[in-house]
């Protein structure tokens, strides 16, 4: 997601000191990686020949989960993925606000006023999911409200790097009305990770996002996630929703990191954690 002139995610106090901020060495995927995201309706191909397979994760807890759309998309593109985890048990809601065109006037006001609504009504913690842009919306939300937010999972997401390290940001500046910005504080606030675990899954084959744009600092409750697969099929992606699921399975407050054991290897990479 592009850092905007207007209207601007809330600021909050600054984070701790960090090395200064240098991304002039990233750059959006290049033209062969744009050409391979054609493989998205394949994934989703993959998705139904593996639902039986997928219908044998672990059954969720019932708990809410709150699932973000990517930047141009709406909630019919997350209606595979929140059927499966209805499937599996969980009270998934959509964010009901039409196409996302980026944090407009009254679209993040909305999103916090939805997490509060879920957390009143099921008495529990809410998961975040947010795909590109909506993961950037579920992470902000859990800065603002980490005793409502359970755990954040972001597919694709763009949370550090310069806004222009992605295919998007000309697509953004037309259909939001705002222009990308080198706000550097704003980027720094948005690649701060939550202060509640936080899951970040990944493509190395990104066609849309730079790779390293989707990485978090690990740390005791940030981690990443590497798979095989295209930006815009990373919601339907069979690999990528198992391993979202597998972090969404566990106990409320016995989160731990991913573990690719055995087969899992495979298929999953994890960066170095502390």
């Amino acid at each position: 997601m592009p850092a905007t002139r207007s209207p601007r995610l809330p600021r909050r106090a600054p984070a701790p000191a960090t090395a200064a901020l240098d991304w002039s060495d990233l750059r959006a995927p290049n033209a062969w990686l744009l050409m391979l995201e054609g493989r998205a309706p394949w994934e989703y191909a993959a998705l139904l020949a593996s639902l039986p397979w997928m219908k044998k994760l672990p059954q969720g807890d019932g708990h809410p989960v709150l699932v973000f759309p990517g930047l141009g998309a709406n909630d019919a593109t997350t209606a595979p993925l929140r059927a499966l985890l209805d499937s599996l048990g969980y009270a998934t809601q959509a964010w009901g606000q039409g196409f996302n065109f980026g944090p407009r006037t009254g679209v993040l006001e909305q999103a916090r006023a939805d997490l509060q609504q879920l957390y009143r009504r099921h008495h529990r913690k809410v998961s975040l999911i947010g795909w590109s842009l909506g993961g950037i919306y579920a992470r902000e939300l859990a800065k603002e409200c980490p005793d409502l937010a359970r755990c954040v999972v972001t597919l694709g997401t763009p949370f550090t790097g310069h806004p222009r390290a992605t295919n998007a940001w000309r697509f953004f500046e037309m259909v939001s009305g705002q222009t990308v910005a080198d706000d550097h504080a704003l980027l720094e606030q948005i690649r701060q990770a939550p202060p509640v675990p936080t899951t970040s899954i990944y493509s190395k084959t990104d066609g849309v996002v730079a790779w390293r744009c989707s990485v978090n600092e690990p740390s005791p409750l940030a981690e990443n996630i590497e798979v095989q697969a295209s930006h815009i099929g990373l919601g339907v992606n069979p690999i990528a929703l198992y391993a979202l699921a597998d972090r969404l399975a566990q106990p409320e407050g016995q989160w731990k990191h991913f573990e690719p054991k055995g087969a899992r290897r495979w298929f999953y990479k994890t960066p170095e954690r502390p």
